[in-house]
């Protein structure tokens, strides 16, 4: 049988034990109290510096405050955010139905917003903008998948840019949406520049209509093309039920 210590040194071990852990009390204790008190800083790095905080007195100035007012009558270099057309895509509180001044819809404006758009949106909203891209894709078979999803993470279905609803869109919201985004869909004010983010805009108004087009929105001059090239489309299918596919 092994002796017990003597007492006085089980005394002695419980005190030092609890010593040891009065510092870790402490200074947990500390860092979770806001005190009004300037911090211990052993390296001062950049926390202390000469300058003057906002709402402050500074003697430089006749007014005495540091904190300056705008020249009147200046605005800011480069692009400024007054416009609500251009950046917000409104005009008089309503959504922008046109492009904002000093852009015209043109092929090449088209092309650049397809090319745009099949970068950062068709991944999710498929190239036809059908919401079929292969991110949502793979989504929706993990979400359906008999594992269910991982972590306990979920997935909307990405929108159909032809659906009845998304079609009455203005051209100013389409813009809108692609820069803040809406619900889910997260917006691309950062990734994507101002100008190309109306080009995307353009194009989904035109991918909208190629897929939801009639025959009184194509010009008269040119309906009789497509009436003959429509008949020549139709030949063979008329063939091949007649006699029969070879």
């Amino acid at each position: 049988m092994i002796p017990l210590p003597p007492r006085w040194m089980i005394f002695t071990g419980a005190i030092a034990a609890l010593a040891l852990v009065i510092p870790p009390v402490v200074i947990a204790r500390v860092r979770a109290t806001p005190d009004q008190n300037r911090a211990v800083h052993i390296f001062f790095d950049m926390d202390f510096q000469p300058k003057f905080k906002s709402q402050s007195n500074n003697p430089l100035f006749a007014d005495g405050r540091a904190q300056r007012v705008a020249v009147a009558g200046t605005v800011a270099k480069g692009e400024t955010k007054l416009d609500t057309h251009r950046f917000e895509g409104v005009v008089d509180g309503k959504w922008a139905e046109t492009l904002p001044a000093g852009m015209s819809m043109s092929k090449e404006l088209l092309a650049r917003g397809q090319q745009r758009f099949n970068i950062y949106c068709s991944v999710c909203h498929g190239y036809a903008g059908y919401g079929d891209g292969t991110v949502n894709k793979r989504a929706m078979a993990l979400m359906s998948s008999s594992d269910g999803p991982a972590n306990g993470t979920s997935w909307v279905q990405a929108k159909s840019l032809h659906d009845p609803a998304v079609r009455e869109h203005p051209l100013g919201m389409l813009y809108n949406i692609a820069t803040n985004g809406i619900r889910n869909m997260a917006g691309y004010g950062t990734q994507i520049d101002n100008d190309d983010r109306w080009a995307i805009a353009a194009y989904v108004k035109t991918l909208q209509l190629s897929q939801n087009a009639s025959m009184q929105d194509v010009p008269p001059e040119i309906r009789g093309n497509l009436k003959k090239a429509e008949t020549a489309a139709a030949a063979p299918a008329a063939d091949a039920t007649k006699g029969g596919v070879k």
